[in-house]
């Protein structure tokens, strides 16, 4: 098999297995070589039930007295029922339309059962557990299981048998990496990395290919932005943008008084914007600091200066955001300057008379998502673009949307919080501005870190708030119950929460597996108070701005890196109100608590990116992604940043011996086609 070869020409994958592969955006060999675990399990030693460790994963060895039995179900589903006995204690085992399981037990003997824990009519039960014979669970609970991300309809089986197909027939290059890099940096071989990530002997093992794998993601981004910058010319700046009064009548009209940070920054753009050549410009804000009104201050100079200008937005929630307050600012001010909006749910109509307004005005505000870049829009006066939430968004993005003007000047904003060493190595080729200070009048949002123990009065609060008129976000995990992975999800979540507060509170469901125009509906309901509590999973993370939200309570929250908690942290706390976040700590790892503890400290995101660098490790690699701006299968720019730097100082070393790696046509090649795989920000 060729690396390049469809999926289905693996033996067992078929039409059905192949379009299930397919959603998940597995189409080759490669794909599924490079599909990696989202974690592992790893089988624990048999313990005794108690109440502590109801709604956990656990094991249990279980000596069975009688052969099972199976009875029909109200719903006609075969049900296969026995008890087993751990020592004097009774523990109930049920599975459904699983029969054929019957015929393997022998009464007294003695099996190891793995399953979800329960406890219902002063009993203990296990729902669907796994059957493994003392022998066989002592070989497996040795292994480090790999997990993958699934789609309904494809198990984690499967997809496992399909991996290891896929390694068993072809042949991967090991020739990658220049050979001294190889040695220098002592890796493993590509090949073995590859098959370790997917099925490690052991956690050393693991650890090494991550860190290899991890390293030459980060390797090619850094080559190639090194490459670009040297292959482009500093552009002569086309456009005559001036620094006008009426900008600065506006800011004063303002009920609020920008920040000096934003100030300084506003500076820095307006200098870029009048310069001799076009410029790029990363801006980093932290979350609720104020990047939109800077964004609209600059569009403004531009705008007034003659010249179109345009936003791009991840998502069509927040682009209507931009779009209202754009209009609104404009009216109140009384700017005559024309606002459009571009997203993909309008009707052709409205996105033809959007078009025929940029076509009409040499200035305009233009807001939009994805749409602005589609085929049939053209912006012919562009000068300025600025893209929101940038690491959304590919560079083949920003590239085809900067094409549709006149080699316009660039603002990316991002408000994830970069530690400066890191960014400077990251974004080599913009400049850097940062707004650290929040808005006057803002109160920092209170944190606090509690156990399971605490879960009823944490209820308590969200009704007492609720009852006060605010919203609520509750974060989970997961979209749906798992069988290896313990932590809340989605869609049982929301049951819990009906069955608790009955028909009091308005609830409301998002996550990353519905359609965007469902995801829309739910962020509007919540923005205009159709709801009171959403629950979701981490797509909220980029969303609407719902002032009226003063709770945000985020469930396994020792699962997530501390980037990603400010992230979610800062959808509260952004009107006049007093915000909460409420961190619900399920670990009992000491160091967890630790971390998470770093959050109750302070409310800045540098601060808690610094401090969450110190104390990150290489076993905090099962945890969920700390950081997803960029679009690495396995890198995570604040766990490997010690591999970042790595591979920035050996980018560094070829370019400078050889600029155009004409000295290097294997790693050119290499380069190319690992570009051709990944979709970058840079």
């Amino acid at each position: 098999m060729e690396l390049l070869s469809s999926i289905d020409t693996i033996k067992g994958v078929g039409e059905k297995t192949t379009k299930l592969m397919n959603k998940l955006g597995v189409y080759t060999i490669e794909d599924i070589l490079l599909f990696f675990p989202r974690t592992y399990l790893i089988y624990p030693e048999p313990s005794e039930p108690n109440k502590d460790s109801v709604d956990s994963l656990i094991s249990i060895a279980g000596r069975m007295k009688n052969s099972p039995k199976v009875f029909k179900s109200r719903n006609h589903m075969d049900i296969l029922s026995a008890t087993v006995y751990v020592g004097e204690m009774p523990v109930d085992l049920v599975w459904f339309n699983s029969n054929y399981l019957r015929g393997t037990f022998e009464p007294g003997k003695v099996y190891i059962f793995y399953g979800r824990l329960t406890f219902d009519k002063g009993r203990y039960k296990l729902s669907q557990p796994l059957v493994f014979t003392p022998d066989k669970y002592d070989e497996i609970k040795k292994q480090l299981l790999p997990i993958y991300h699934l789609t309904k309809g494809l198990s984690n089986n499967l997809v496992t048998k399909t991996v290891k197909a896929a390694l068993d027939g072809c042949r991967i290059s090991d020739d990658r990496l220049p050979a001294e890099i190889e040695a220098k940096n002592g890796f493993m071989p590509y090949s073995k990395a590859i098959a370790t990530y997917h099925f490690p002997e052991s956690y050393d093992e693991l650890v090494k290919a991550r860190k290899r794998l991890a390293y030459e993601e980060m390797f090619f981004f850094i080559l190639n932005s090194r490459l670009q910058e040297n292959n482009i010319a500093a552009i002569p700046n086309p456009f005559k943008i001036s620094h006008h009064e009426l900008t600065d009548n506006f800011m004063d009209s303002l009920s609020f008084k920008l920040t000096e940070d934003q100030l300084k920054v506003l500076m820095e753009v307006r200098e870029d914007l009048k310069g001799d050549y076009v410029t790029q410009r990363l801006i980093q804000g932290d979350v609720g600091s104020g990047k939109t009104i800077v964004a609209f201050l600059a569009m403004l100079d531009v705008a007034l200066s003659g010249y179109q200008c345009a936003i791009m937005a991840p998502t069509e929630v927040l682009a209507k955001q931009h779009y209202i307050s754009f209009t609104k600012w404009c009216q109140d001010f009384g700017i005559d300057i024309p606002v459009v909006l571009f997203t993909g749910s309008m009707k052709i109509s409205e996105k033809k008379q959007m078009q025929r307004i940029v076509d009409e005005n040499e200035s305009c505000f233009i807001i939009g998502t994805h749409a602005l870049i589609s085929e049939g829009r053209e912006f012919n006066n562009l000068a300025l673009v600025i893209t929101d939430e940038q690491h959304r968004f590919g560079v083949q993005q920003r590239d085809k949307l900067s094409s549709k003007g006149n080699n316009p000047h660039i603002i990316v904003m991002s408000a994830t919080p970069i530690p400066r060493t890191l960014a400077m190595i990251l974004y080599g080729n913009m400049h850097v501005s940062v707004i650290k200070t929040l808005p006057g009048g803002r109160l920092p949002i209170k944190t606090c870190v509690i156990k399971e123990g605490m879960r009823s009065t944490a209820y308590k609060f969200v009704a007492d708030e609720i009852e006060k008129g605010h919203q609520v976000y509750i974060i989970c995990p997961l979209v749906e119950a798992s069988e290896t992975t313990e932590a809340q999800n989605v869609t049982d979540y929301s049951k819990k929460l009906e069955a608790k507060f009955g028909n009091k509170y308005r609830i409301g469901v998002l996550h990353g597996k519905m359609k965007p125009a469902e995801k829309n509906q739910v962020m509007d309901d919540f923005a205009n108070h159709e709801t009171d509590i959403l629950v979701s999973t981490t797509v909220v993370e980029v969303g609407v701005n719902v002032p009226n939200a003063t709770v945000m309570m985020i469930e396994n929250a020792n699962r997530f890196g501390l980037a990603a908690l400010h992230q979610l942290r800062g959808r509260v706390g952004r009107g006049d109100a007093q915000s909460y976040c409420i961190l619900m700590n399920e670990s009992r790892d000491d160091k967890q608590s630790e971390r998470l503890n770093i959050m109750l400290k302070s409310n800045d995101g540098f601060f808690i990116a610094r401090e969450d660098l110190k104390l990150r490790g290489p076993g905090d690699m099962f945890g969920v992604r700390q950081s997803g701006e960029f679009s690495f299968r396995v890198a995570d720019i604040y766990q490997d940043a010690d591999e970042l730097e790595m591979a920035s100082a050996d980018v560094e070393h070829i370019i400078n011996e050889d600029p155009s790696l004409e000295n290097h046509p294997k790693l050119r090649s290499t380069l190319n086609s690992f570009l051709a795989d990944q979709f970058y920000v840079l």
